[in-house]
């Protein structure tokens, strides 16, 4: 695709760089709309399979309907939260009822639906221009595009938010999450019988424990055919604890993120070795499974700006909370609806931007504000604020009814 491919049949053209959930979903929202939107994905291999169990909040299974996609069984159906304490007894049950799916799931029906030959895998960007009339990106593989606006939807890493305001940098929180999916058949059948058809939640202090199903690999329904998403948040101070998890057997630093194959060995068994101290019973027979955990570093990210011009970000691109809250993909596709809707209210590209963002800015905001809240208890080191906050959505009963609920954005 070169410079000279403009807007074909003079249809409005979105370059959108990432191909994750934020592109997907906005690609198919303004295709929709009648625009052409063309995804470039830096990643030549197809983004299948990755480790992470997701909320399917009202707002993206309403976005999901509002594409004409089938959001039946989009998931697994969970009515019922529970703590454990350390001795395996349940310290008090509520009633919440949500689906709960798997990233590829959820990535797995956007990805179908949208049209393979406007997917452009293996096609970073190297960097943009714009003026009053288009935007050119210029791609790793020495082409350039042209289009109407440019959407950054390439997440955490953001080459687009680097590109357009490079003091924006994500922020480390103070804890890390081991993460694991588990095989529904590798449960004990007693440890299945108590835990695998609720949300289940383990407080050691200053940390949290949770597990809930999800759909099974090949996104997998059946009953014993499923996972079992598992979260383990634990505090580690930016200065000592941190570099040392992210550091792998050949003593290489890894920024942000070390890859789960690369864990060093000693890291894994010392959280084997907390759990066999900290968890309750069930809950250690669950953490023994956990054969190849995911090391997740959580990072706050909050934008003052969503809109450079012609070009915009989106979804983690601009935003990134603390998974507390369940809202990424949520967010992602609210963010998305948005700027579809700002595009499609006039020509003026500009203009329908600027509109996006001033409706999506607050929102985000008290997004991140809340994550931050209900995860304050978990940092390896507070402020006084912070201990306010940890005193008020750290205590038990505060963790069971707030997690992964997003009422406090109608309030």
């Amino acid at each position: 695709m070169g410079q000279d491919q403009v807007r074909r049949n003079g249809g409005r053209r979105a370059l959108i760089i990432g191909g994750s959930m934020s592109g997907l979903l906005v690609g198919l929202m303004l295709r929709a709309r009648g625009w052409e939107a063309e995804i470039f994905e830096r990643v030549e291999s197809e983004l299948a399979g990755r480790g992470a169990g997701i909320v399917a909040q009202p707002a993206l299974i309403d976005t999901l309907a509002s594409l004409r996609l089938d959001t039946r069984e989009l998931g697994v159906a969970v009515t019922i939260r529970q703590i454990v304490d350390a001795e395996g007894r349940v310290a008090d049950r509520i009633e919440c009822p949500q689906i709960l799916t798997a990233w590829e799931r959820v990535f797995r029906v956007l990805r179908d639906a949208f049209p393979p030959t406007h997917y452009h895998r293996g096609k970073g960007l190297l960097g943009f221009t714009q003026d009053d009339r288009a935007v050119v990106a210029h791609l790793s593989d020495g082409t350039s595009v042209t289009g109407d606006l440019l959407i950054g939807a390439d997440g955490l890493r953001s080459t687009v938010r680097r590109l357009c305001a490079p003091e924006l940098v994500p922020l480390y929180a103070g804890y890390v999450a081991w993460r694991a999916l588990i095989a529904e058949d590798a449960f004990p059948p007693a440890v299945h019988r108590e835990l695998f058809s609720v949300m289940t939640f383990c407080l050691p202090p200053g940390e949290q424990f949770l597990g809930y199903p999800v759909a099974g690999p090949d996104n997998d329904l059946r009953p014993g055919h499923r996972r079992y998403n598992v979260v383990w948040y634990r505090p580690a101070d930016e200065a000592r604890e941190l570099p040392a998890l992210l550091t792998d057997e050949r003593g290489i630093l890894h920024p942000i993120s070390i890859p789960p194959p690369l864990i060093r060995r000693a890291a894994v068994a010392d959280m084997r070795a907390a759990a066999e101290r900290l968890l309750g019973p069930q809950l250690r027979a669950v953490a023994r499974l956990m054969d190849e955990p995911i090391l997740q570093p959580i990072y706050d990210l909050e934008s003052d700006r969503m809109v450079f011009g012609r070009a915009a970000i989106i979804g983690d691109a601009a935003f990134v909370a603390r998974p507390h809250v369940a809202a990424g993909v949520s967010k992602a596709a609210e963010d998305a609806a948005a700027l579809a809707a700002a595009l499609d209210a006039t020509d003026d590209v500009a203009a329908a931007l600027r509109r996006f963002e001033a409706r999506r800015l607050p929102v985000n905001a008290r997004i991140i504000e809340r994550a931050r809240h209900l995860g304050a208890y978990l940092q390896a080191t507070q402020t006084a604020e912070e201990r306010a906050r940890s005193e008020r959505h750290g205590i038990p009963a505060a963790v069971l009814a707030e997690t992964a609920v997003l009422d406090f954005l109608q309030a």
